[in-house]
């Protein structure tokens, strides 16, 4: 499996056979880093994948004291990868740049006190108000 940026000049490879743990994420932070209603990234550990080409990072703090940090490329823009210090040991790819519409639907959904009022989404994926571990939603 390999993700890439607009360019090309990021990218992540994600070896074969590693199983994603993929989180749709409608915080305000994820709405802002993306420009749409949510954010969605797939966790792997960081083991399973390797990263190529030259990132930028963005590091911003959590509603519950921890960093959230963000990798993109410096010419395009594009977010590839997320690593939250709460979770050490895995990475995190941007669904999006997997290009897969074939790809496994989201384990859960979160922060959805902050989700757009019209978006629905399947009553199979699990929702919670703020992140897995706070109140469940639906």
């Amino acid at each position: 499996m390999e993700a890439s940026c607009q360019c090309g000049n990021l990218r992540a490879a994600i070896d074969d056979g590693a199983e994603p743990m993929t989180v749709l994420c409608h915080c305000r932070e994820c709405q802002k880093r993306t420009g749409s209603p949510f954010g969605v990234m797939a966790y792997f550990s960081d083991g399973s994948v390797a990263l190529t080409g030259e990132a930028r990072e963005y590091s911003r703090a959590t509603d519950e004291g921890n960093s959230f940090t963000t990798g993109f490329c410096p010419q395009c823009g594009s977010t590839l990868y997320g690593r939250a210090s709460k979770y050490p040991g895995i990475t995190g790819i941007t669904v999006g740049t997997l290009a897969d519409p074939a790809f496994p639907p989201p384990a859960r959904s979160v922060y959805e006190h902050s989700r757009h009022h019209w978006l629905a989404l399947p009553e199979t994926i699990p929702g919670f108000v703020r992140g897995r571990d706070g109140d469940r939603n639906r």
